[in-house]
This record gives C-alpha cells, sequence and structure tokens, in this order.
C-alpha cells in the first residue's frame, strides 16, 4: 500500500472539520463584537465591544447544508478556478506548453539548481508588493510539469509559485490586502514600517528558498523519498506519452506563448493599478484563452471542447473550495468566532511584550484557520489586537506584523485555504502529502517569526 493511499482524502479531511466546527457550537460560549463602517467604508470591529448572545448550535440539517451555503458564499473563487482550468485547457491544447518545456528544460541541462530561487524570488515579489495568491493557482499547471522534466517532482513544482508567492505574501512590505488595510483600521501611516519590513521578507523568502532548493536536490538524488513519488509515476509516464522531447517551439507556439505572458502582465498591472480582483480576473482569462486558441487554428468547436475538459479536470476542486467555505458558514451562523477571538486575544496580556508578540502570532495563526482571508482577518482582528497592544505595551507595528505571520505562514498549509485547495486539485495531489511535506517548513518558519517579532520589540519597531 502506498503512503498516498493511507491519507483520508482531502474531501473526508474537510468535512471532518466541518463535523467538528459544529460540534464546538455546542462547547463554546456565544458571542460578538460590535461592528462599525470605518470612513473607508469597511466593516471593522469595535474593541472591547465583546459581549454574550444568544447561542444557536448547529445541527445535523445545518451540516448538511454548509456544503452549498460554501458554495454560494465561494462563487466567485470557484467560477475562478473553473475558468483558470478551462483555459488552459485551450493552452494545453495547442501543444505551447508542452514545446516550451521541451526547449527550456534542453537548455537549462546541467544548470537546473538556478531556476528554483530566481522563480521563487518573483513569485516573492509578487506577493509581497501586490498580494499575489490566488494568481498563484494557474501557474501550478505549468511549473509542475516543467519542474518534472528537470528532475524534480510535484511537490518542488508546486511549490515554486505557490510557496513562493505565500512567503512574500507573509512577509510583505506593501501588500495592500494585508498591511495596507491592517495599517488603515490600525490608524499607522499606510505601508509606514517598510524598511524594517523589507528585512522581514529578505529572512523569510531565502529561508523558504533555501528549504525547497535542499528538499529538491534530495529528490533528484532519490526520488522514491517523494511524498507524492507514487502519484509522479503515473505522471512521468503520461509526460512521457506526451513526448516532450518530439515538441518543436513553432513560431505558432512562441505566439501563444507571448500571448500568455502578457495577459499576466496585464494581470499585475489590472491588479495593482486598477484595483482589478477575480471578476475582471477571469474576464482576462477567457479573452487570452479565446486569443490562444484563434492563434493556434484549433477552430472554434476545440477550443470550447479544450475548455470543458479543462474545467472539468478541476470540478474537484470547485466542489472542496465550497466544502471548505462551509466551516466558516457554520462558525458564523453558530456565532462563535467572535468568542475565540477574545477568549485567545485574552491570553496575550500579563506576560513580557516579546511574548505577547508571539502569543498574537499564535492568535492569528489559529483565527485563520476559521477566516482564510487577508483583509477579511484584518478587518477581523486588528480592531481588538490593536488597543490590546497599547495595553500591553506592544507597538501597532509589531501587532501588525504578528498578524502578517499568523496570516501567511498558515496558509501554506491550512486545509481551509481556497486558494491552497485550489492549487493541490491543480496538482492533482493530496492535501495530506502536501501536509507532510510542509511541516517542517512551517515549524521551521514560526521560529523564525517569533525571532523576527522579538527582533522588532527590541528594537522598538
Amino acid at each position: 500500500m502506498t503512503t498516498q493511499t493511507k491519507v483520508p482524502h482531502t474531501f473526508v479531511i474537510i468535512f471532518s472539520i466541518v463535523i467538528l466546527t459544529a460540534i464546538l457550537t455546542w462547547i463554546v460560549p456565544a458571542g460578538e463584537f460590535d461592528r462599525v463602517k470605518n470612513d473607508k467604508g469597511k466593516t471593522i470591529v469595535v474593541a472591547e465591544s465583546y459581549h454574550p448572545v444568544e447561542g444557536n448550535p448547529q445541527s445535523f440539517s445545518a451540516i448538511l447544508l454548509s456544503p452549498i451555503k460554501g458554495m454560494i458564499s465561494a462563487a466567485e473563487i470557484i467560477a475562478f478556478i473553473l475558468i483558470v482550468g478551462g483555459v488552459f485547457g485551450i493552452i494545453q491544447k495547442t501543444g505551447a506548453i508542452n514545446a516550451l518545456i521541451s526547449r527550456t528544460a534542453k537548455s537549462l541541462k546541467g544548470r537546473e539548481f538556478i531556476t528554483i530561487p530566481v522563480i521563487m524570488l518573483l513569485f516573492s515579489a509578487g506577493g509581497a508588493v501586490f498580494g499575489m495568491s490566488e494568481e498563484t493557482i494557474p501557474f501550478v499547471m505549468v511549473f509542475i510539469p516543467f519542474a518534472m522534466a528537470l528532475g524534480y517532482d510535484s511537490v518542488v513544482g508546486m511549490a515554486i509559485p505557490y510557496v513562493g508567492a505565500h512567503l512574500g505574501f507573509a512577509g510583505a512590505m506593501f501588500n495592500p490586502f494585508t498591511v495596507g488595510v491592517a495599517q488603515g483600521i490600525a490608524e499607522v501611516p499606510p505601508f509606514s514600517g517598510w524598511a524594517f519590513r523589507t528585512f522581514c521578507w529578505v529572512v523569510i523568502t531565502f529561508t523558504g528558498i533555501a528549504f525547497v532548493m535542499i528538499y529538491a536536490r534530495k529528490i533528484k538524488k532519490a526520488p522514491e523519498k517523494s511524498p507524492v513519488y507514487a502519484l509522479d509515476a503515473k505522471r512521468k509516464k503520461e509526460i512521457k506519452d506526451t513526448s516532450f522531447d518530439d515538441h518543436n517551439l513553432t513560431f505558432s507556439h512562441k505566439l501563444v506563448m507571448f500571448t500568455f505572458a502578457a495577459g499576466m502582465v496585464l494581470l499585475v498591472v489590472g491588479v495593482m493599478k486598477w484595483g482589478w480582483y477575480i471578476e475582471e480576473i477571469c474576464a482576462l482569462f477567457i479573452g487570452v484563452g479565446i486569443a490562444c486558441g484563434l492563434i493556434s487554428r484549433i477552430g472554434a468547436n476545440n477550443i470550447a471542447i479544450a475548455f470543458i475538459n479543462g474545467a472539468k479536470d478541476l470540478c474537484g476542486a470547485a466542489l472542496v473550495v465550497g466544502l471548505a467555505r462551509g466551516i466558516l458558514v457554520i462558525a458564523n451562523d453558530g456565532h462563535i468566532i467572535d468568542s475565540i477571538l477574545f477568549y485567545l486575544s485574552n491570553l496575550a496580556s500579563g506576560v513580557p511584550a516579546f511574548i505577547s508578540s508571539w502569543i498574537m502570532f499564535l492568535v492569528q495563526s489559529l483565527i485563520n484557520f476559521f477566516m482564510p482571508s487577508g483583509s477579511g482577518q484584518a478587518a477581523l482582528t486588528i480592531p481588538i489586537m490593536a488597543p490590546l497592544g497599547d495595553l500591553i505595551g506592544l507597538a501597532r507595528q509589531v501587532t501588525i506584523l504578528a498578524y502578517q505571520f499568523g496570516d501567511g505562514f498558515t496558509n501554506m498549509i491550512n486545509p481551509t485555504s481556497p486558494v491552497l485547495l485550489g492549487c493541490l486539485f491543480m496538482a492533482k495531489m493530496g492535501w495530506g502529502a502536501w501536509a507532510r511535506w510542509m511541516l517542517p517548513l512551517q515549524i521551521i518558519l514560526v521560529i523564525v517569526g517569533c525571532s523576527l517579532l522579538s527582533l522588532a520589540v527590541v528594537i522598538g519597531f
């Protein structure tokens, strides 16, 4: 029996968490904070306004209703996953990806190792500057066959874009969805403290890159040590069947990849300059997919069939995202999220400042399980944590840094994160296999995060 078969299916893991959350609604006292709109129209929590409310324990029927409610709540991200999958189905049909991988793998022969730090650094910069997260989902489909063509495994292929971007997301200096929102709520100057955050970004990014590079070297020498060895054995046969070596990079292929690259540049500009989000990004991908199909002259019917096949491959991802969002639905309906935050935040008082920062880091990590959204978590927690930090002698910049680390690091392993689940289904990889690989890196990042928070307290950040 392979390792893969010993791990519960992602659906089983997520549904078990749904049941556990429903049980918590019978145990955790119900309570809420008051909420108001700030001058920017964003709903935030009023500090010191926590009060008990009438409980609403979730029944068995609520558990059964949670998947459909979760799908409705996560409709945008589900649509995004299906559309991106469909568009990559079209691009795959053109043969451009296989041809590019074949050409690149040949050109990098003997120098494969340099690609990991360079590309991960680029993705980390994207996470740090414009909050790249959902945008990594389509890149997983590119970098897994790319990594395998270079002699690595699916884990490395997924880690290059996903871990790369989320290292930057956690250590961001300019991320508008985390740093920008949190600093606005905490009433500190926008993007202030960027110099120390840049130092944190460098430390965090190079820690993650080093971990991936060490693992990649080990797997290249001993492929059987990969947690996805059985999966990759099958995937390698599929890659062999596609005959990468027989693909010539034609002018049509180059034009298709140029169109895709131009679309990605436009995506970055749209997100940073025009405030694009999922709707606009989906529209961009549809346009890119149609353009690539027309350039390759595969025909309208084949474009449609390729789109359907690509989206079909990601139906599981769409379902699991809705199921995971059902956890938040259960917790919200049971009125326990605010209670959990209230009781956890009280742990940070009455201890030395640097330990308080560690506790805030831990609290944010736990809250991220129920609120896997950077801006949503900031709106929920910063109005409470910032005044609490004032009372216990913790600077607001440190409080925000603890929030960044708590949100960013756990996104890489959190089974309720729709982006992680989307990437895993793109990779056809189970959460259990990914979690086993990621756990050592999470432990390292926790140590690094606590060290950086302690340094921030010492230097008066």
